[in-house]
C-alpha cells in the first residue's frame, strides 16, 4: 500500500488572511480551527484532498521555500485566471524567468511563491 498526501501545512503570520486567500483561489471552505490558531481549509463536501492547514508562527519567513504549490485554472484560460488571482491579492514574483515560460510565478499575501500553469484542468 502507498501513502497519499492528505494535507499541506503552511506556517504563516496571519492564518485568517491566508485561509481567506487560498479558499478563494481553490474554491475551498473552512473545515475547522485548532486551539493553536491553525485553520484547516479544504474542498466543500469532503471532496478530493489535500487540505491546507494554515498554522500561525512568529518565526521569520525563510528566504526561499523548498516546496511550492502549482495551480491550474478549471473554468477559464490562464490569462483570465491570472487576472482573478491578482485581484484576490496575489502578486507577481521575479525569480529570473526569461518571459518565455508557459507559467506565471506568483506570491500569496505573505510572499509564498506559487505557480499558475497554462493547462486548464477539468473541475472535480
Amino acid at each position: 500500500m502507498a501513502c497519499r498526501i492528505s494535507e499541506f501545512v503552511i506556517d504563516c503570520a496571519d492564518p485568517d488572511r491566508l485561509a481567506a486567500f487560498w479558499s478563494e483561489v481553490l474554491g475551498y471552505v473552512e473545515l475547522g480551527r485548532d486551539e493553536d490558531g491553525s485553520i484547516e481549509i479544504g474542498p466543500p463536501d469532503g471532496g478530493p484532498r489535500p487540505i491546507l492547514v494554515l498554522s500561525p508562527t512568529s518565526a521569520p519567513r525563510p528566504e526561499k521555500l523548498r516546496l511550492h504549490i502549482d495551480v491550474n485554472a478549471t473554468d477559464r484560460d490562464q490569462d483570465a485566471e491570472l487576472d482573478r488571482l491578482l485581484a484576490l491579492g496575489a502578486g507577481r514574483a521575479d525569480i529570473g524567468q526569461t518571459g518565455d515560460e508557459s507559467w506565471y510565478v506568483l506570491i500569496d499575501p505573505e510572499g509564498n511563491e506559487f505557480c499558475l500553469l497554462r493547462t486548464r484542468l477539468q473541475p472535480l
